[in-house]
């Protein structure tokens, strides 16, 4: 049975909130999945933009999807390490690829794509990718996805990590059941 990738993503996050998110899955960069306190203060308005240079990011733990049809989530955990507050705005760019072919995912609907959250050095904000899982072996229905690309918001430098979990529903060729959240504090 489907629920909503809303719902999927709050208890990814009240999860996220229990236990500290690490694990490094076989990404370009990052910082073997170490991550800091919620930021704090009122998240708005000081600090550049959060920067590649400046930043560490972890994949998962994921909420896998158990079966054809079902939801699942992978969050993504971004780190500032720049040694200076910085910002992000609006939601990250993601891809997930598959055989020479990629989607780039919508956002999360009510995702505010101007939403701005400041993170003091140490400090981590995190994104979630819902999607639906699909048929093991129908590529009409499903996209083997093997990768998870990703670029900060203003960044053109992207981040390839594996995908953690199976394959993922298309709603048509060009389009995946997927969509990107925003980013959440780590800890709120």
């Amino acid at each position: 049975m489907r629920t909503a990738p809303t719902a999927i993503a709050a208890a990814l996050l009240a999860a996220l909130t229990l236990t500290a998110c690490g694990g490094n899955d076989g990404g370009d960069s990052g910082d073997g999945g170490k991550t800091a306190a919620s930021p704090s203060g009122d998240g708005k308005g000081s600090g550049s933009a959060c920067a590649t240079a400046g930043t560490a990011f972890a994949v998962g733990p994921s909420s896998a999807a158990p079966a054809a049809g079902d939801e699942g989530a992978v969050p993504v955990t971004v780190t500032n390490k720049s040694g200076a507050p910085c910002t992000v705005t609006g939601l990250a760019r993601v891809e997930l690829l598959a055989g020479g072919k990629s989607w780039p995912l919508a956002a999360q609907e009510g995702a505010a794509k101007d939403a701005e959250l400041t993170l003091a050095e140490g400090q981590s904000v995190t994104f979630t990718i819902a999607y639906v899982r699909g048929i093991a072996g129908d590529a009409q229905q499903s996209a083997d996805v093997q990768k998870l690309s990703f670029s900060l918001p203003g960044e053109k430098k992207a981040h390839t990590y594996d995908w953690p979990d199976a394959e993922v529903a298309l709603q048509s060729g060009d389009t995946l059941e997927a969509t990107v959240g925003p980013f959440t504090p780590v800890g709120d």
